[in-house]
């Protein structure tokens, strides 16, 4: 289970280049690696409650045999040696991971961790050109939250750029599940902050230290609904589209909330999650439309590769 990253700011994303082609390239993708890992996780030797069987002295003579011999074998010998070295040295330091891992839990979010770094990759580069993340996104916890709590028929928009009358526009976070999209911010403090809401620009957030007005987070959602509404009338995708603010981690205190927008805090949240959760339904072909004309009408900023090759995919 992993929601799909099909745009990260204003990033290229190999879903502009093929919407229809990628999502269940990833499905594919993802399923066949996990087999590969956990197939290399069970017979590859090892005692899962610490170390390979071979020692790292067996492990390091045997490498030093391979070379010694490539080294006589080849008149050419030092890009092969470099090149088996470091799949070597590679496979050695993937052991020693799998080798500290003790059961399938920790297996499967150890896999959850590298499709992240997969994902980002595939969410800033295509084949043929190339963006550059910054850094701070590998450590996003809200990223890394719906991408490895949210099931696979899901495609994240993750504060894309949208160009409105060609000046950028930041957006909130999108979801585009099968049956519906949802614009989503967060509003998370301390542990049981208490948000008092208004309709004015401000609310006032009450917590541990003295109380603080925070910009009305409704906003931002509907300013966000209103441009990618526009979007996709221009594509006639009829989807419906959701706003959520969500505080998974403290309160919400407005009891006549306006009409059409989620207040999700924790006496509610888990609830909703859930149900987001259980949804099964395949990806259809209206979601993609959503996506495609989202994409279409995104920002991207990046650099054609020097050299690249198909391999990369």
């Amino acid at each position: 289970m992993m929601a799909q990253l099909i745009k990260l700011q204003d990033y290229i994303s190999r879903y502009e280049q093929d919407i229809y082609k990628y999502p269940s390239r990833f499905v594919r993708l993802k399923k066949q690696q996990w087999e590969k890992l956990l197939n290399q996780w069970e017979n590859d030797d090892m005692d899962h409650g610490g170390e390979p069987v071979a020692t790292s002295n067996q492990t390091s003579k045997g490498l030093l045999s391979k070379l010694t011999s490539l080294v006589k074998k080849e008149s050419s010998g030092v890009r092969v040696i470099e090149t088996v070295q470091n799949e070597d040295l590679f496979h050695l330091e993937q052991q020693k991971i799998l080798a500290s891992i003790h059961n399938i839990d920790e297996l499967k979010q150890h896999f959850l961790d590298q499709l992240l770094h997969f994902q980002i990759k595939w969410a800033s580069s295509t084949v043929a050109s190339v963006s550059f993340p910054d850094q701070s996104f590998f450590h996003d916890s809200i990223l890394k939250y719906f991408l490895q709590r949210f099931p696979d028929n899901v495609l994240v928009l993750y504060q894309p750029i949208f160009l409105v009358k060609k000046a950028p526009f930041e957006s909130e976070i999108i979801l585009i599940s099968p049956t519906e999209i949802w614009c989503i911010t967060f509003i998370e403090e301390e542990e049981n902050a208490v948000f008092v809401g208004s309709k004015e620009h401000f609310w006032i957030k009450k917590g541990t230290s003295q109380e603080k007005k925070v910009l009305n987070p409704i906003m931002a959602v509907d300013r966000t609904e209103k441009v990618i509404k526009d979007f996709l009338n221009q594509h006639q995708v009829s989807l419906p589209i959701k706003k959520a603010v969500i505080c998974r981690n403290g309160y919400i205190d407005y009891p006549t909330s306006p009409f059409g927008v989620e207040l999700l805090e924790k006496r509610n949240y888990t609830s909703w999650f859930e149900k987001f959760r259980k949804e099964r339904a395949p990806i259809k072909s209206e979601q993609l439309k959503a996506a495609k004309a989202l994409l279409e009408s995104a920002q991207s900023i990046y650099s054609k590769r020097a050299e690249w090759n198909h391999d990369d995919e």
